[in-house]
């Protein structure tokens, strides 16, 4: 089975590129937020469908900011849903995700048995990983993001993107996430940039054999 690995910036895509070195993967940056990660996602699967050589399995991978106290720094997050969590409409009364106006998705779920393998290969949190296309300054929004979503552990700007990507060509797709920092009031100071990024090569030094051998089945 061949993997699709996606991530946003080219120090992400390096942190994680080791661990599939000899494996039938590719390990490409395509792009910051939602847009650029589908275009640069679908762009990889479509080019290997013509090609005759499709993927069997998409895998969005990068740093992210982490809700307290359930991902701190350092920790590795795995999700069990990866959802859009600012695609909608600001009302009177709150905010309406885009479902809800009657277009379109906002979740989509990893398979439920590769999650169960990732997190006890990884020692990683399961939980839902947010896609934003602004990040989270405030505590404001931070808490209200925890409101609408209460099992987050995490928030990114690129999963969404790749899980539509991969959910047009019918390949399942798994994110992967190290919290670089928490999420709420934007302190530059206290992002970890540097550990997330060990702990991002690290923990997929120890998924890449789950993934090699993982075949579809729920």
């Amino acid at each position: 089975m061949r993997i699709l690995v996606a991530t946003a910036v080219p120090v992400e895509r390096d942190a994680v590129a080791p661990a599939f070195e000899g494996m039938a993967a590719d390990v490409l940056a395509v792009g910051v937020g939602p847009a650029l990660a589908a275009a640069g996602t679908a762009t990889a699967l479509t080019r290997a469908a013509l090609e005759g050589a499709g993927y069997g399995l998409v895998v969005s991978a990068g740093i992210a900011g982490g809700f307290l106290p359930g991902a701190p720094v350092g920790s590795l997050v795995v999700a069990d849903e990866i959802t859009a969590a600012d695609l909608g409409a600001e009302t009177a009364e709150g905010f309406v995700p885009v479902t809800a106006l009657g277009f379109g998705t906002v979740t989509h779920r990893p398979p439920a048995a590769l999650v169960r393998d990732a997190v006890a290969a990884t020692g990683g949190r399961p939980g839902a990983v947010l896609t934003v296309s602004t990040v989270t300054g405030t505590a404001e929004r931070a808490a209200a993001l925890r409101a609408r979503h209460p099992t987050a552990l995490a928030e990114a700007m690129e999963g969404f993107g790749v899980a539509e990507a991969a959910g047009a060509h019918g390949v399942p797709v798994l994110e992967i996430r190290a919290v670089s920092n928490p999420v709420g009031p934007r302190d530059r100071a206290a992002w970890r940039i540097g550990d997330a990024l060990t702990a991002l090569t690290e923990g997929f030094g120890k998924l890449a054999p789950v993934l090699e051998s993982w075949k579809q089945h729920d």
